[in-house]
Formats: C-alpha cells, sequence, structure tokens
C-alpha cells in the first residue's frame, strides 16, 4: 500500500514537471514573441519617420529572436531598398518569399525583388520576379504594369544589343576586308617592285647589248672607214721610202737622162717649125 502511493505521487510529480516547464516554455515563447513584435513594431515606426539605421537595428533585433520571421525580413529589405543598397534589399526579400506562410507575403516579396532588378536594370531578371509575383496573386495591377514595362524594356535592350552586335560584327568585317585589301595592295606594290626591278635589268641588258652593237657597228665602220676615204676624196696614199740598190739608181739615172733628151729634141723640133716666114702674113 505504501509503496503504490509513492509510485502515484512520483507519476504525479513528473506530470507537474512536465506542466510547469511546458508554462515556462510557452511563457518564454510568448516573451520572445512579444520581444519580436514590439521589434517590429518599433522598427516600423522608426522606418515611417525616415530614421532607417534605427529601423535597421529594431529589425535586427526582431531577427535574432525569430531568423525566419516573414515581416522582419521584409521590412529589413524595404530599409535596406530605402538606403539604395539593394544587394541587401535583394537577399532579404528572396529569404522572405522563401519563408512566407501565404501567398500575399510571397507575392509582395517578389514584387519588391523585381523593384530592386529594376533599380539595376537587371530587366530579364525584373521580369521574372514580377511573373512570380502575379503567380502569386494575379490581380495586383501594380505587378502587372512593373512586368509590362520590364519586359517593354527587355525587349528595347535586346533589339540595342542586337543591332550593337549587328555592327560590331560589320566592323569587324571591314576591319578583315581592309586587312585583306591592304595585303593584296602590299602584294601588288611588290610584283609592281618586282616586275620594275626585271624592267631594269632588261633596260640595262638591253642598254649593254645596244653598246655592244654600237661598238661592233664602230668597228665596221672603222674597218670601212680607209675605203670610203680612197673613194670620196681620191687622194693616193703618201709614197713609201724605200732604198734602191746601187745598180737601181744608175739604170733610174739613164732613164731619167734618155727622157730629159728626148724632150729636148722635141723641144728643138717645135723651134724649127715654129719660125715664121718673113712679109707673110700670119692670117
Amino acid at each position: 500500500m505504501g509503496t503504490t502511493t509513492k509510485f502515484v505521487q512520483r507519476e504525479m510529480m513528473q506530470k507537474l514537471i512536465f506542466f510547469w516547464g511546458f508554462l515556462f516554455l510557452g511563457m518564454t515563447l510568448m516573451a520572445q514573441e512579444g520581444e519580436v513584435i514590439n521589434h517590429i513594431y518599433d522598427g516600423n515606426e522608426q522606418a515611417s519617420a525616415k530614421v532607417f539605421d534605427e529601423a535597421e537595428i529594431s529589425y535586427r533585433k526582431a531577427l535574432s529572436n525569430a531568423p525566419e520571421r516573414p515581416e522582419a525580413l521584409y521590412n529589413l529589405g524595404n530599409t535596406h531598398f530605402k538606403e539604395q543598397d539593394f544587394e541587401e534589399a535583394k537577399q532579404r526579400y528572396f529569404q522572405t518569399q522563401k519563408f512566407a506562410e501565404n501567398k500575399s507575403s510571397k507575392q509582395h516579396a517578389f514584387h519588391n525583388l523585381g523593384n530592386v532588378f529594376m533599380k539595376q536594370k537587371d530587366y530579364a531578371k525584373a521580369v521574372e520576379a514580377y511573373k512570380n509575383a502575379l503567380r502569386n496573386n494575379p490581380e495586383d495591377e501594380e505587378t502587372r504594369y512593373n512586368y509590362a514595362l520590364a519586359k517593354e524594356l527587355l525587349e528595347k535592350e535586346q533589339e540595342q544589343q542586337q543591332n550593337q552586335d549587328q555592327n560590331d560584327q560589320q566592323d569587324q568585317n571591314d576591319q578583315e576586308d581592309q586587312k585583306d585589301q591592304d595585303n593584296k595592295d602590299e602584294n601588288k606594290e611588290g610584283d609592281k617592285d618586282k616586275d620594275s626591278g626585271n624592267e631594269d635589268e632588261d633596260k640595262e641588258g638591253d642598254k649593254r647589248e645596244n653598246e655592244e652593237d654600237k661598238k661592233d657597228d664602230g668597228d665596221q665602220e672603222k674597218d670601212k672607214q680607209p675605203e670610203q676615204g680612197d673613194s670620196e676624196k681620191e687622194q693616193p696614199s703618201p709614197p713609201q721610202q724605200t732604198e734602191l740598190s746601187p745598180e737601181q739608181v744608175k739604170s733610174l739615172l739613164e732613164a731619167m737622162s734618155n727622157q730629159e733628151k728626148k724632150v729636148q729634141d722635141k723641144v728643138n723640133a717645135d723651134k724649127v717649125q715654129g719660125t715664121p716666114v718673113r712679109g707673110q702674113k700670119d692670117w
């Protein structure tokens, strides 16, 4: 009997400990929840007053007790957005949609995430973010308008990029064509110089041949010149002096003596025949 009583008392003690522990835990959680709510409230008030650094501190205090609290993450993201810290804001909105418990919270997170991408001019990601927002709330007109605007800007960007790519390609083609033309001009100039060199060599060869021909003609003219001189001038060549033997000298003297005698005889004969008769007219 006494043993049974002790067992019942022990069981009752365990139940009381569990109850008080649960109650304490519940009270602790309630206290933390109340503290989280208070920090979020303070942050909202500070953000409304545009005291964004103080608001950031309040939201971070809330997150230190509840790291996955969507409201704190979302509001902290808004604070970063207003401070133009878009990278931090982007991370907070992404965490918000991840831990959001309803579609409305997800839609707001994706909408603001799209706004961040629009600020960064990343229109492709902005379009995707607004699409996800519309999936969670297709009736939101502001999201629909932002989606249409982001899509239009994306199309213009793609068109400009396409035109730029075409211009770059055209410039590259023009440069390659110019390079090919320059190479052709260089090759043509090289061939021209080569032909000019060959032509100079040919001219030099022709010049040498002409000089040789002139030289040959000069030699031929030189060979012909004495004959032409004889025919044109008809001048006898100067007598050559030779030595005569005594016999030749004697014969020559005798011949000259005989020739002189003949001339003298002829002169005497002419004198006799030419003597006129006295009293006779010559006519």
